[in-house]
């Protein structure tokens, strides 16, 4: 969030994805780039069943998954041999005071397998959360404008 101190940020780029109701609360998901192919998500049930992960297990990925490759991209920047990396999200649901389901918090555990001297990491720790773009929008919050068109 932005107070009155703090200078609007830069435009950087944009993108766009579209999302079209299957069935129930199934929605196929495409992306801006051929390349990547649908995605479908779902709700769990009562609402929905369970044919894909939902906006809240979209949005642990994102972060575990943003976390993980920018400790990977500054790991590499400093010639750290990691023979590969793994990451855990876990999400804590609550309700706000309107009883309005919520993600209270996201908690992410990084593996990674170093091969040599685990220390060879000491000087990305205190960086590469930073640049994890989605992390730390989450963090920070940021504006979601939403429009209602209602389609002919």
């Amino acid at each position: 969030m932005t107070d009155a101190a703090t200078p609007p940020a830069a435009h950087a780029g944009a993108f766009r994805i579209q999302l079209e109701l299957v069935d129930g609360y199934e929605f196929r998901i495409r992306f801006d780039k051929e390349s990547m192919g649908e995605l479908r998500t779902d709700e769990p049930p009562p609402l929905g069943h369970d044919a894909g992960p939902n906006p809240s297990r979209l949005l642990a990925a994102a972060i575990g998954n943003c976390l993980a490759a920018s400790l990977l991209f500054c790991a590499r920047r400093a010639k750290v041999p990691i023979g590969r990396i793994t990451a855990e999200a876990d999400v804590t649901l609550v309700r706000n005071e309107r009883k309005r389901l919520r993600i209270g918090a996201v908690s992410v555990v990084l593996r990674p397998e170093i091969d040599g001297d685990p220390a060879l990491l000491s000087g990305c720790l205190g960086d590469f959360e930073d640049f994890c773009v989605v992390t730390q929008s989450v963090r920070d919050g940021f504006d979601v404008e939403v429009k209602v068109e209602p389609a002919g």
